[in-house]
């Protein structure tokens, strides 16, 4: 998975194809290297998917400063 692959790539897309990588490896169906490489994709996966996190996080502090509510744009 190269990193515009990544980019372009939704939360929810990710997630799904980790789900897959998981089943995949638990399976334990896979030669050495498939699993190696299925394991890689998974990581930059989790990565991909933890910083798409904080950054939902992040717009939420955001949009509820003090408790309330607030319109205002991050970007």
């Amino acid at each position: 998975m190269t990193e515009s692959n990544k980019e372009e790539l939704t939360f929810e897309e990710a997630f799904r194809r980790l789900e897959t990588i998981v089943q995949t490896l638990e399976k334990g169906e896979s030669t050495l290297g498939e699993s190696i490489k299925a394991f890689e994709e998974g990581m930059e996966l989790a990565k991909f998917c933890s910083k798409k996190l904080s950054e939902a996080e992040i717009r939420l502090q955001q949009l509820t400063k003090d408790g309330e509510f607030h319109l205002e744009s991050v970007e």
